[in-house]
């Protein structure tokens, strides 16, 4: 009898062209639609919580899938983690109500962003942060962050090509904090300039729904108040003017990562 899954899935995106099936390239989404077709014996269609871009990573991302197998969902976990490829990874699968879908029962998502701050980054870093170009003033990143929070119209931040009708969105949180650089070599001089040691800057966003290229837009914007070449206090204003000329650079897909998606009580989760 065809059963409704939930899968959440842990992802390197650094080699594919993103969540959703192309035509030229290899998607997440195709990759698990493949494997789940053949461990039923029928096509699969497979429909993610978020359309992550190329590049764009993932700890927590969650797709839904009706399928025919007698599998139990540990078993199936496990079926699908032997076919992957090793940087896409099955976390968990879990049977749902026949109403479950991972796009449309969703209430929330939480995004983090990486930015390495210093003068050598650590090349196994690459992959998952941005090498910020100058020393941050992280305070005023999150005086800046701060004005965001809320439900605003968020068009200042949204790349065209979208297919939205609103670009109202709530932010419930955004943050920015510090975490250490990885243990490793130093430069010589570290001791006397720990600005040269690194850290990273480590910016945290969940809202009931992002736009496309939303975040990333934001931390570009963060960056520019971090390096002092726009005011922590402007953002207000940028964000009112609803012109994503006025805001900063899309920051590079490889720092950003889809840490969660959060469902309500009613979502129909077993």
């Amino acid at each position: 009898m065809p059963r409704t899954l939930k899968f959440t899935l842990a992802y390197d995106g650094t080699a594919y062209v993103g969540w959703q099936r192309q035509s030229v390239g290899v998607s997440i989404q195709g990759l698990l639609e493949g494997a789940l077709s053949r461990i039923d014996g029928a096509p699969v269609t497979v429909h993610g919580a978020g359309r992550t871009d190329a590049g764009v990573h993932a700890l927590g991302q969650v797709a839904s899938a009706v399928v025919t197998t007698a599998l139990d969902a540990p078993t199936l976990r496990r079926a699908l983690n032997a076919t992957l490829p090793s940087d896409v990874r099955v976390v968990a699968a879990e049977d749902a109500d026949d109403g479950f879908h991972a796009r449309f029962s969703a209430t929330g998502k939480a995004y983090e962003y990486w930015i390495f701050d210093g003068e050598v980054q650590p090349p196994f870093a690459r992959a998952w942060s941005w090498q910020g170009p100058r020393r941050l003033d992280v305070q005023a990143m999150r005086e800046a962050a701060g004005a965001l929070v809320g439900m605003h119209d968020f068009s200042a931040f949204q790349s065209s090509g979208s297919d939205v009708t609103s670009a109202v969105r709530t932010l419930t949180h955004a943050s920015v904090r510090e975490e250490p650089a990885l243990a490793g070599p130093t430069p010589d001089d570290a001791a006397s300039d720990p600005a040269r040691a690194g850290r990273f800057v480590v910016c945290r966003f969940e809202a009931d729904g992002f736009l496309r290229h939303m975040v990333r837009a934001v931390v570009g914007t963060l960056v520019e108040v971090g390096e002092g070449r726009r005011p922590a206090a402007s953002v207000a204003a940028l964000l009112q003017s609803g012109e994503r000329g006025r805001a900063g650079p899309t920051a590079p897909a490889r720092g950003l990562v889809l840490v969660s998606v959060t469902y309500g009580p009613s979502a129909g989760i077993r």
